[in-house]
Parts: C-alpha cells; sequence; structure tokens
C-alpha cells in the first residue's frame, strides 16, 4: 500500500472510530433515558392508582375488594394507563390490583381477573443497578418487567400495584437512531475520504517530486534539482542536489564526450546497444538490449561483472570478454538471435568497439546488435517503394496521353453529331460494304453509344489521375458540426427526391480536427449520397459526431438501406469495383485516399437488407 493510501486510510479510520463511539455514547444515553422515563411513569401511574384505592377502601371497609372491583374510576385509571394518549402509555402493557392470592382483583384488561398473574421480573434492578450490556440486552431480547407497589393494612398487606412495562418501543427507537448513526457515518466516511485525499495530495508532494528527481537521476539526467518550498524539505533537497552534483562529476570524469541527452538518443536506436566498465559492469543498456537479453540488463547498476552472468556457449559472451582482455574492437560476427519472447531467432550482426578518451585511456567497451533482418526488410520496401513511384508515374504520364486522344475524339464525334443532324433521311449504306447492309441505317444511335463509351472511358482516366496526382492538402483546424451541416443541406435535394430523412448529431463542444475542409468535405458527401442511393424506398440517414478516446474524433454516416453483400466488403474500397449499374468505382477509393491522407481510419460496419454504417476517426487538431 502506497503512503498516500495509508494515510487515507488512517484518517478515516480515525474518523470512523470516532464518529461510532459518539454514536454508541449517544445510543446509551437514550437507551437509559428512555428506561427512566419509562419507569418514572410507572411510577407516576402506580401512584395515581395507590391514591384511589386507599380513597375507595376507607370510604368502604367491609368489602374493600368488591368495592374496588365495582369503582368506575379505578377502572378508568386503569384503562387510561394503557392508552396511547398516556404519556408513557406506549411502553406500558397492562395495570392491576392484585390480591393476596395473585389473582387481580381489578386488571386494565377484564379478561385476566379471574386468573392467577405470574410474577414478571422487576423493572427497577435494571434500571438502577443494571450495567448497560444488561439494559442492551434487555432491550434487544424485547422482554417483559414489572413496577410493584405493595398495598398495605396495617400490618398486613392488602395487595399490590402491578405494572407491565416492555422494552420494544424502546428498542425500535434505538434502531432508528442506530440508522441516523449509520447515515452519519456514511456521509463523515465519504467526506474524511475526501479532505484525506486532498490533504495527503499535499502533504505528499514534496515525496512525489523526490520520487521524480530519483527517476530522472536514474535515467542519467544530470544536476538534477528539486523543487521543494516547505521549509522541513529543504535540507533534504539540498543533500539531494548535492549527490546529483557528485554524480554528474563522476560521469563527465569518466565519459567528458558524452552529451547529456546520450541516453534518450540510445534509447530510440533500432540496433541493442550496450555499454561496458573495464571489469564488466554494466553502464547502460538500450530499449532493443533490454529486450534481447534481459539477463544482462537485469545486471544495470550492480557491481560485479554482468558479462559472467551470461552462459558460456552464449555467442555475446566470449565478443565482449576478448574487447575487455585486449581492449580492441572485435567483429563483426554474425549470428542468430532473438528475444526469450520470440520463438524464431533472427539473423544478427554483432560488434563490440573500444571506446577511449581523448588521452588514448580505455574506458570500457560498446556492444552493437543489428537486425539484418530488419535492414533487409526496410531496403526490399524502399526499393519496393521507388518502383511503384516509378511505375505511378509511368502510369500517370500514359493517363495523361490518353486523355488528349480522348478529347480530340469528344470534339470530332459532336462536329459529326451535328452533321448528322441536318441529314433528314436514313443513310443508306452500299450493298457491296457487306452482307446485309445495303439497307437504311440510324448512325445516330451508334454516334452516341461511341460518345457514352468515351466519357466513361475519360471518368475512368481522371479518377486514376486523382490517385496518381492527388491534390495537395491544405490542413487547418476544421469545425464537424459546420462541414456536416453543410453536407446535409447539399444532400438534401436528393434525400427528399428519395423520401428520406437526414438527422445530423454533432455537439457544440465538439473538439476541431486538423483536416482539408474541401477535400473532407467531398469524402462526407460522396458516403451521404452514396447512403441516399442505397435506400431506394426511403429510410433514415444520420451522420453524427462525437469525441473518442485518445484524443480522436469519430464522424458515424448511418443509413438504413439495402446493405452490402459479406462477399463485397473487402472489396468496396478497391479502385473501379463497384456493383451499381452505372458506377464508377472511384467514389468509395477516394473516400478511403483522403481519409488515409489525414492520418485517419476508416470502418464499415453492413447488415444485407438493414443498413451500413461507415465510422472515419481522425486525430484532434
Amino acid at each position: 500500500m502506497s503512503i498516500k493510501a495509508k494515510q487515507v486510510a488512517g484518517v478515516t479510520t480515525l474518523v470512523v472510530v470516532v464518529v461510532l463511539a459518539m454514536s454508541a455514547w449517544q445510543m446509551s444515553t437514550l437507551m437509559r433515558l428512555r428506561l427512566e422515563q419509562t419507569q418514572s411513569s410507572a411510577h407516576q401511574l402506580a401512584d395515581a392508582i395507590f391514591q384511589r384505592v386507599y380513597a375507595v377502601v376507607s370510604e368502604t371497609p367491609s368489602d374493600p375488594y368488591a368495592a374496588l372491583r365495582e369503582d368506575g374510576g379505578l377502572r378508568s385509571i386503569l384503562l387510561a394507563s394503557i392508552a396511547p394518549s398516556y404519556p408513557a402509555g406506549q411502553n406500558l402493557l397492562y395495570a392491576a390490583v392484585v390480591g393476596p392470592d395473585g389473582v387481580p382483583v381489578v386488571h386494565s384488561s377484564p379478561e385476566f381477573t379471574a386468573q392467577v398473574m405470574p410474577e414478571q421480573e422487576h423493572f427497577e434492578p435494571l434500571v438502577l443497578e443494571g450495567t448497560l450490556l444488561d439494559q442492551a440486552i434487555a432491550v434487544y431480547d424485547e422482554r417483559r418487567f414489572e413496577v410493584h407497589r405493595p398495598i398495605l393494612a396495617g400490618a398486613q398487606q392488602f395487595g399490590e400495584i402491578r405494572i407491565g412495562v416492555s422494552t420494544l418501543l424502546v428498542r425500535d427507537e434505538i434502531l432508528e437512531g442506530l440508522y441516523r448513526a449509520g447515515q452519519t457515518t456514511v456521509v463523515a466516511l465519504v467526506i474524511s475520504t475526501i479532505v484525506a485525499m486532498v490533504l495527503a495530495q499535499w502533504m505528499l508532494r514534496p515525496i512525489h517530486v523526490i520520487q521524480s528527481g530519483l527517476s530522472r537521476l536514474g535515467r542519467g539526467e544530470l544536476d538534477v534539482r528539486l523543487d521543494l518550498p516547505e521549509q522541513e524539505f529543504r535540507d533534504l533537497g539540498s543533500s539531494f542536489e548535492a549527490v546529483s552534483a557528485q554524480l554528474s562529476a563522476i560521469r563527465s570524469k569518466a565519459m567528458p564526450s558524452a552529451a547529456t541527452d546520450f541516453e534518450s538518443v540510445m534509447e530510440n536506436l533500432e540496433d541493442a546497444v550496450a555499454l561496458f566498465s573495464p571489469d564488466g559492469e554494466l553502464i547502460f543498456s538500450n530499449a532493443a538490449m533490454r529486450a534481447l537479453l534481459p539477463s544482462l540488463a537485469s545486471r544495470a547498476g550492480e557491481s560485479g561483472s554482468a558479462v559472467a552472468q551470461l552462459p558460456a556457449d552464449h555467442p555475446v559472451r566470449p565478443l565482449i570478454e576478448r574487447s575487455l582482455a585486449a581492449r580492441k574492437s572485435q567483429g563483426p560476427v554474425s549470428t542468430a538471435l532473438g528475444p526469450p519472447a520470440e520463438p524464431a531467432a533472427q539473423d544478427r550482426l554483432l560488434m563490440c568497439h573500444a571506446i577511449e578518451d581523448s588521452a588514448g585511456r580505455f574506458l570500457g567497451a560498446m556492444l552493437v546488435a543489428r537486425n539484418l533482418g530488419y535492414l533487409t526488410q526496410v531496403h526490399t520496401t524502399l526499393n519496393y517503394s521507388r518502383k511503384l513511384a516509378a511505375l505511378g508515374r509511368l502510369m500517370a504520364g500514359v493517363a495523361h496521353e490518353v486523355k488528349n486522344p480522348l478529347n480530340a475524339m469528344t470534339i470530332h464525334l459532336e462536329l459529326l453529331k451535328q452533321k448528322l443532324g441536318v441529314v433528314q433521311e436514313p443513310v443508306t449504306v452500299p450493298a457491296h460494304a457487306g452482307p446485309g447492309l445495303g439497307r437504311p441505317v440510324d448512325l445516330s444511335k451508334h454516334v452516341n453509344i461511341i460518345s457514352d463509351e468515351i466519357r466513361r472511358l475519360d471518368q475512368v482516366v481522371v479518377g486514376f489521375l486523382k490517385f496518381a496526382r492527388p491534390d495537395e492538402l491544405k490542413l487547418q483546424p476544421v469545425r464537424l458540426a459546420s462541414l456536416v451541416s453543410e453536407v446535409a443541406s447539399i444532400t438534401a435535394p436528393e434525400a427528399e427526391r428519395r423520401q428520406i430523412a437526414i438527422r445530423t448529431e454533432c455537439p457544440p463542444g465538439l473538439p476541431e480536427i486538423n483536416a482539408d475542409p474541401g477535400m473532407l468535405q467531398q469524402a462526407l458527401l460522396n458516403l451521404a449520397l452514396n447512403a441516399c442511393q442505397a435506400m431506394p424506398e426511403g429510410g433514415t440517414l444520420r451522420v453524427a459526431c462525437r469525441a473518442v478516446a485518445h484524443r480522436r474524433v469519430e464522424v458515424d454516416i448511418t443509413d438504413t438501406g439495402v446493405g452490402i453483400p459479406p462477399e463485397d466488403l473487402g472489396r468496396i474500397f478497391d479502385l473501379y469495383f463497384t456493383t451499381k449499374e452505372k458506377g464508377s468505382g472511384i467514389g468509395l477509393s477516394m473516400v478511403f485516399r483522403i481519409v488515409q491522407l489525414h492520418d485517419g481510419d476508416i470502418e464499415v460496419q453492413s447488415t444485407p437488407g438493414s443498413g451500413t454504417t461507415f465510422k472515419l476517426i481522425f486525430p484532434q487538431a
């Protein structure tokens, strides 16, 4: 557990313990108070009953028990004692005057006057002498108690007054208080956690600064200084800066010509590089070397020879040992070597260079492992790219040369159409021109076919030229909401003609993207028109924009049309591929090219009969 987590846990635990302790004290005080109030109410009721019994017995000394049974005032007191309107009636079960034989003379519930009343546990000892635990157990168990008041006639006992007491309602009140205490505890826990996190962030800031400084020092940065404004940590910051300066001096002495950002440059190299001291101790290894030889990289910073940790038959070990022993460069040596995580080893060129200072002193050795397979792949890719570029230039020239004759053919064909339009009678082809040709024919039909084919060929050439020589991007921050609104306005006439509803969903706070407005509008317009053409029976076209992870923005273009067959999904972006009767096969290819030029991604999801969704994902500006 981190220091911040420990501090937050400690503060919240302390607050919860304090709140629980105060709640327990409040509950115990409330419970004792309610029990004392119940006892006081029972005593008041017993006094009222006693006074009425004394008055009735004084007036009728001959048959006092019968007089008590017939006395309406006493019965009213008994009935009123257990009514909810009585101050303590909710905690009192019954009230009775019981004779010496244990049979009630008069009872608040008349059905119990003919049977012996069993004596219940006395209530006064629980209230006056019982511990907090005893009282809690009695309240939780809902036990019944009685308050007794003896009635004496001279030296003999005339009877006694019994008041039944229940702790049920006391328990309900305690439980309600516990519920409120629990709510208070939860609120206190949330507030204390937030406060503790803020305090921990503030108090632990010097530790974070020290940790950051240690990380920078471990990466090899020199003269690392700590910003510790707190007085308590200034001495620690001064000591840290002194150690940093000392390490900087030692490293400068060992490698006087090394730049301060040497390790940062080495980390980005494709070649695996490691530096060793004259004793074989590993000084530095970049990421490629750590992946190639993890056992060697794990010894970085440890004293002792790191080379000795390699197996004796490892091809790297003798190369380094010979270079350190002879203090001369060794290699190159070609061998198959690869990271442990990769199943197949790759050809690598191993070289170990001796490092000397300006005075000729030997400072150590640098091991370099170069991936020959990667270099071959790079060279092959470059050669292939050059061939493709040359082929593209050649094809662009061919297309350009083809376009000029097409333009001439179009002009002369129009002239031919005009001349044919002057002739009112069908032209008769001579019979000797071929069998069956000696009859009138309509040449305008054939001219129109030639014109359509020339126009189609011209569109193919224009599309190819756009791919071979794309327009130069003019990137600028673009608000997708306004661009989508313009595309919807342009598409609206076509959508109305096909009874298609257009919905745009672009939030106003959407981040801008870096794009060419004209080219991006062309891509969105192509997708919108394709969606309209995919809904011949009408439907809904939805264009939605939203921000996604990794600082990117997504544009979704969804239709409810016929969908794309699964076998065609992999080919829809191929140049000249189309499933439309009069399609050119250029539109989606241009969309794909425009998205690529904007460093974006395009995805397509389609279900035949349900619709298609194109997702265009662009980086934020």
